[in-house]
């Protein structure tokens, strides 16, 4: 993954008040601007698992979103993972 340019996946897994606020419609609308295909969804634990897949620019921008202070809710936390593209995406859906 040394090409900048280069397709990538992100999971980041948000943590604080994220669910039930319009979490995932705002984490949707965000990937979709920046052209990435994936999913927001809501884990039992009270997280949101965010996949999202798109040039690594692009994912960059998607994760400084989501640790911003614009989303809705209260982010307490993003942990992130970088792997290697699936190409089995299509859309962004909220899961």
């Amino acid at each position: 993954m040394v090409d900048d340019d280069g397709p990538v996946r992100l999971i980041a897994w948000v943590s604080g008040r994220v669910q039930g606020v319009g979490f995932r419609w705002w984490t949707r609308s965000r990937a979709l601007e920046l052209g990435l295909v994936g999913s927001a969804r809501n884990l039992p634990d009270g997280r949101v698992a965010v996949v999202a897949e798109g040039p690594r620019a692009a994912c960059a921008r998607l994760l400084e979103a989501l640790r911003g202070t614009g989303a809705p809710g209260r982010v307490d936390g993003v942990t992130e993972q970088w792997t290697d593209p699936r190409g089995d995406l299509t859309g962004f859906v909220e899961a």
